[in-house]
C-alpha cells in the first residue's frame, strides 16, 4: 500500500513514521524545505529512541528508512497514493485545497484522511462532489508514534467502505480505534479533553492548588500519563484557546475560556514552545518549574 502524508510537522511526522514502520510505501510532503529536514530529524531520533527502549528491533531501522520519502513536491508523493492523511494547518480552505490535489493525483478510490481535531469534515470535503463520500476524519494523537488512539469521524457524506478502509488502516498501525457517528465540533475526545483542561484551570485560578498538584492528582487518581495543565503546555495555550472559542460557538458557554487563559496567551506565554505557560521551561524544552 501506498500512503501520502500531507504536512511535515509534529503530526505529520509521527503519523508517516508510523506508516512506513508498518510496511507501507509512504510519501511525506510539505510546501517547506525546512519543514521537511527537521522531520527527518524527528523521524531519526525518534527511531532511535524506540531501538533504545527495546520497543524497536534494530534491524526494522533500515528498512522503515528505505520505504520513506520526503519531498516538496506534492503530485508526486500523491501520486498513486492509496491513502492520503493530511496534517495541514487547521485552515479550512488550505486543507480543501490539499483535498483537491489529492483527487487529482491519488488512486480514484483512495481514502482521504484528514488529523483535524476541530474542523467540520463535512466542510472539508464540501467542494469535492461525490469524492466527499471518501473524506473521513482521521484523528491521531501527539505524539502520533506512542499514543495508542486514532479517532475515525464520520462526515454527513462520508460512506462505510471509506471507514471500514481507515479504521483497517489504522489498526495496521497498530492502533486503537473509536468512530464518532456524527460530524459535531470537537468530535469525542476534543470535547471531554477540553471539559477536563478548562475545570483544572477555573481549580488553579481559584487557588485550590499549585498546577503541579492538580496534574499529579489526575495522574494518579485517573491514570492519566499527563495532566491537563501540562498537556496544555505541551500542546500549545494558543491552540487550546483557539479550539475551546470554537467549541463555544457550537456548543455554549460551558466550554468558555477563562480570563486566566486568555491572559495567558495575550502576555505570550504559550507553553513549552514559548518557554513558559503552567509551568517553566528550558533553552531545551524540559521542564524547571511550576507557576
Amino acid at each position: 500500500m501506498k500512503v501520502a502524508v500531507v504536512g511535515a510537522g509534529i503530526m505529520g511526522s509521527g503519523i508517516a513514521q508510523l506508516a512506513a514502520m508498518a510496511g507501507h510505501e509512504t510519501s511525506l510532503t510539505d510546501v517547506s524545505d525546512a519543514s521537511l529536514t527537521r522531520a527527518g530529524e524527528i523521524i531519526e531520533a525518534s527511531l532511535a529512541r524506540l531501538v533504545k527502549s527495546g520497543r524497536l528491533d534494530s534491524d526494522r531501522v533500515e528498512p522503515t528508512r528505505e520505504r520513506l520519502s520526503c519531498t516538496a513536491e506534492m503530485e508526486q508523493a500523491l501520486r498513486g497514493a492509496d491513502v492520503v492523511v493530511e496534517a495541514v494547518t487547521e485552515v479550512l480552505e488550505v486543507k480543501q485545497e490539499v483535498f483537491a490535489r489529492a483527487v487529482a493525483h491519488a488512486k480514484p478510490d483512495a481514502v482521504l484522511g484528514t488529523n483535524t481535531s476541530q474542523l467540520s469534515i463535512t466542510a472539508i470535503g464540501s467542494l469535492m462532489g461525490d469524492h466527499a463520500a471518501r473524506v473521513v476524519g482521521m484523528h491521531f494523537f501527539n505524539p502520533p508514534v506512542m499514543m495508542r488512539l486514532v479517532e475515525l469521524v464520520r462526515g454527513l457524506q462520508t460512506d462505510d467502505v471509506t471507514v471500514e478502509r481507515a479504521c483497517a488502516f489504522a489498526e495496521g498501525l497498530g492502533k486503537e480505534v473509536v468512530v464518532c457517528q456524527k460530524d459535531s465540533p470537537g468530535f469525542l475526545t476534543s470535547r471531554i479533553s477540553a471539559i477536563l483542561r478548562l475545570e483544572a484551570m477555573r481549580m488553579l485560578e481559584e487557588g485550590l492548588a499549585t498546577a503541579a498538584d492538580i496534574d499529579k492528582a489526575i495522574k494518579l487518581a485517573f491514570n492519566h500519563p499527563m495532566g491537563p495543565l501540562e498537556l496544555g503546555d505541551f500542546n500549545g495555550l494558543d491552540t487550546y484557546l483557539h479550539a475551546v472559542e470554537g467549541l463555544t460557538r457550537a456548543h455554549g458557554d460551558r466550554f468558555r475560556a477563562t480570563v486566566g487563559l486568555r491572559n495567558m496567551v495575550a502576555a505570550g506565554h504559550l507553553g513549552r514552545k514559548s518557554g513558559r505557560g503552567f509551568y517553566a521551561y528550558d533553552h531545551a524544552g524540559k521542564q524547571v518549574s511550576g507557576e
